[in-house]
């Protein structure tokens, strides 16, 4: 039997499943750290003013929007569709 060789995908297309699962990975971490049991009762301040548990969740927040632009970058479908021009 001949196989079909496979076409490079150019990135950002949307048919990478190696980036879909990226991806979920990090919305599944992302997940996991937001639980921060161990912050709750701590006193810690970062910055001198800010206490750890914010700091924390800033840092997440942070997190999730990286994550966020990846997902367009590498999992988001490509629109083929060009803009009518009017003259």
């Amino acid at each position: 039997m001949t196989e079909k060789p496979q076409q490079p995908t150019p990135q950002g297309q949307g048919s990478s499943h190696k980036g879909a699962w990226i991806i979920a990975a990090l919305v599944l971490l992302l997940l996991i750290l937001h639980q921060d049991n161990w912050n709750w009762e701590s006193k810690t301040l970062v910055f001198g003013f800010m206490p750890i548990g914010l700091f924390w969740h800033a840092c997440i927040s942070i997190g999730a929007s990286a994550t966020w632009l990846l997902a367009t970058k590498i999992a988001w479908p490509a629109d083929d569709e060009q803009p009518e021009e009017t003259a």
